[in-house]
């Protein structure tokens, strides 16, 4: 399972846990909330009933006043109340007072007068000098038709000459308690779902950005060229920095002990060439003056493999250098027909001397999009090999074509095909090829040059046998 989906697993475990839990529990409560908040308002209620009855009920003159019509009238009225969106049409108190042995005296719904209520709680509890409150169903067999009952003593003096008791139906909440907990499913759900979001987005990021540096990590180990991950500061900022730097460190180290191996190996040839021949050279002296043909051969091979040292020093500085980057240092528009002009005009002397014609098949208005020091060397290289290869009097061709936002450049140099055994091992370093002029080898380096700048550009290198000859295809951007 991915890292981004484990993460993300768990933390929807653990908001969906901590959001039911919270919800549950908060829906559990609003309904004794409501309840209790009615109940103390019956308190405050029937307390006031309490003190308004008190000199009706120690005179006896209850029935007698104007009380009952106030109840009957009070029960009629219709208040029209809009609460918080909800509309109130009717009251819904029922108030009853008992003598202190609990007979009712004064029933607002009129169906109690007489009767003894001595022995429910409200009115029991209240007689012997303690809080009366009860909750009874008027349905036995429905819990939604409980009704609650708060009373409070009438006092003369010290004595409790009465109760009055105040009663709300549960059923007449249960509009209020539904819109509560419709609206706080709707706002528990809703942070539900932005808190899972919220964690679906931490856990995309955590994971990409950990999935940038497992795939640069990874195209490091394969020897593949890498820029680092941009990510922002932080930890994962400075662990990206460190994998770069350890990355550094480790291929600086492995590059300087490969090069060493390489180019101790590279140099025995030519400078095994020049000790012959020096010491030749200094040994004429013993056996004889040498001829002076033999002499200017000797001669020869000295400046031609010190030429070659030389080349070799050079190539392998450019390749390193080129090697060591893991990007552009600039992204300019360069003139593919002016570069190759430039090119061109540099090599006529060898142009001239083997009677070369070379053609250019290029757009003007074509440009390439990169570097121009490396695209120019990258080029120089291609054309030096065209050079060494294309027998006197034969054709090299220029052309390009643009392919939506890439520019494939061809050229093609008339000449020998080359073997099928080499074509896979062209672009590796110092492997190359006999020249057609004597069969000398070149450094090995060039195409491998050419291949290293192509990747640096985002562009590909191909050589390939065509009629004629031999076709090389590097593809770059175009500007």
């Amino acid at each position: 399972m991915p890292l981004g989906v484990r993460i993300f697993a768990v933390y929807f475990l653990f908001v969906g846990l901590a959001g039911w839990f919270v919800q549950s529990t908060v829906m559990d409560e609003i309904r004794p909330g409501v309840r209790q908040s009615t109940e103390e308002t019956l308190v405050d209620t029937a307390n006031l009933l309490a003190e308004i009855l008190r000199e009706d009920v120690s005179t006896g003159s209850l029935a007698q006043s104007h009380l009952p019509a106030l109840l009957e009238a009070y029960g009629r009225r219709q208040p029209q109340a809009n609460i918080w969106g909800l509309t109130k049409n009717q009251v819904n108190h029922r108030i009853y007072v008992t003598d202190a042995r609990g007979t009712v005296l004064l029933d607002s719904s009129g169906r109690a007068l007489g009767q003894d209520y001595s022995r429910w709680n409200d009115v029991y509890l209240t007689l012997r000098g303690d809080y009366g409150a009860r909750s009874t169903r008027e349905d036995p067999d429905n819990p939604e038709s409980s009704v609650m009952y708060v009373a409070a003593p009438i006092l003369d003096g010290e004595q409790i000459i009465g109760v009055v008791s105040v009663a709300k139906p549960n059923r007449t909440l249960q509009p209020y308690i539904e819109r509560s907990q419709r609206r706080l499913s709707w706002l528990g759900a809703g942070l539900i779902t932005l808190g899972l979001l919220v964690g679906a987005l931490l856990s995309w990021w955590l994971s990409r950005a950990l999935g940038k540096l497992t795939h640069y990590a990874q195209a490091v180990s394969e020897g593949h060229r890498a820029e680092p991950p941009r990510l922002p500061s932080g930890e994962l900022g400075q662990l990206a920095m460190a994998v770069d730097h350890m990355r550094t460190e480790l291929e600086g180290k492995a590059y300087v002990e490969r090069y060493v191996h390489t180019l101790t190996h590279e140099l025995k040839s030519p400078l095994a060439a020049i000790r012959g021949a020096a010491e030749l050279l200094g040994g004429e002296s013993l056996d004889g003056e040498m001829p002076a043909e033999q002499r200017r051969r000797f001669v020869s091979n000295i400046q031609q493999e010190s030429a070659r040292l030389q080349q070799l020093s050079e190539r392998l500085l450019h390749l390193a250098q080129v090697e060591q980057r893991q990007g552009l240092e600039e992204r300019v528009a360069v003139s593919l027909a002016a570069l190759v002009e430039e090119l061109v005009s540099a090599q006529q002397a060898r142009i001239t001397a083997g009677k070369l014609r070379v053609e250019r098949s290029l757009d003007p208005t074509l440009q390439l999009c990169g570097e121009r020091f490396l695209l120019r060397q990258a080029l120089a290289n291609l054309l030096d090999n065209a050079l060494d290869f294309t027998p006197p009097g034969g054709l090299i061709r220029f052309s390009a074509e643009r392919h939506g936002s890439r520019v494939e450049i061809g050229l093609f140099n008339e000449g020998a095909a080359i073997p099928e055994y080499a074509l896979e091992r062209l672009t590796e370093r110092f492997y190359s090829l006999p020249r057609p002029d004597g069969g000398r080898k070149s450094t090995g380096l060039g195409l491998n040059f050419v291949q290293e700048v192509a990747a640096l550009h985002g562009g590909e290198l191909a050589v390939g046998n065509v009629d004629g000859g031999v076709l090389v295809r590097l593809s770059l951007p175009g500007a």
